[in-house]
């Protein structure tokens, strides 16, 4: 397969390969285009798209991934994945999402064994193998195909492919599950997940848009936004404060630098 031939061609190739094949289905981007793609190639009944629901997947993600599927009519089964019970999860070491991956893959590896399919897929796009993806690894260790990654689709390729298909997410902002945010070293629990949950909602509501993070220091929260919207929410600090605070912060800080990739791995572990 030439990678000289147009990003979503090569895509439709690849997936043309696949007997019958289940996905690994978030409903960002990545996964979201993966999903379509197989739907459009292989028909409904030799693909299902598959989330797995937990503590740790925003409802907002879950509701977006929903319209999707119903959208482009894409097969859909959710289960329940128990990552919180792993005590390896919950302790938030730098490599956290190998655990995570791990339960995510041994319940759908079950599911496509039960129903046939021989392939299972997920969204890791090519830029992703550059990048610090500890769940990586959990998924090569069971065999699961990248075909984002297959076909040499970096993550402008995948949004600007999800944009000719059109899917309404193909602009959206990356959303990594809600233990993303929490500094590692300190426990993942439920109440620190929904906490991190309902203050970014709090700030969606309030209009801010494009990347955005609440990082959970413990008693710290620490906000994260594109530059452009730090000035608006440093405005807003006083209300803003007080609503995280209502949440069970002590105190909330605005990170000046705006939003960074992986800027847990930057900081010292724990939280404070």
């Amino acid at each position: 397969m030439s990678h000289r031939a147009p990003a979503l061609a090569r895509l439709r190739s690849l997936v043309r390969t696949f007997s019958r094949a289940l996905l690994g289905y978030s409903g960002g981007v990545d996964s979201a285009c993966v999903a379509v793609v197989l739907r459009q190639e292989l028909g409904r009944d030799r693909m299902l798209a598959v989330i797995g629901r937990s503590a740790s997947y925003p409802v907002a993600q879950w509701e977006a991934a929903r319209r999707v599927a119903a959208q482009f009519d894409v097969p859909l089964l959710e289960v329940e994945t128990h990552e919180l019970d792993d005590p390896s999860y919950r302790a938030n070491p730098t490599n956290r999402c190998f655990f995570c991956k791990r339960e995510l893959w041994a319940r759908l590896t079950v599911e496509a064994r039960a129903r046939g399919f021989g392939v299972v897929c997920d969204g890791t796009n090519a830029d992703d193998l550059r990048e610090h993806r500890p769940g990586r690894a959990a998924g090569v260790q069971v065999g699961i195909r990248s075909p984002l990654a297959e076909a040499g689709m970096t993550k402008a390729d995948v949004r600007a492919a999800a944009r000719a298909l059109g899917l309404p997410v193909w602009d959206a902002p990356a959303a990594p599950c809600l233990s993303s945010r929490v500094a590692y070293g300190l426990a993942i629990t439920p109440s620190r997940l929904r906490q991190v949950e309902t203050a970014e909602a709090y700030l969606r509501e309030l209009g801010v848009t494009g990347d955005l993070r609440v990082r959970h220091h413990g008693d710290l929260a620490r906000i994260e936004a594109e530059p452009s919207w730090i000035p608006w929410i440093a405005e807003r600090s006083k209300s803003i404060t007080a609503h995280l605070v209502a949440l069970g912060f002590r105190a909330v800080e605005i990170d000046p630098r705006g939003y960074r990739r992986g800027s847990l791995l930057l900081e010292p572990s724990g939280g404070r």
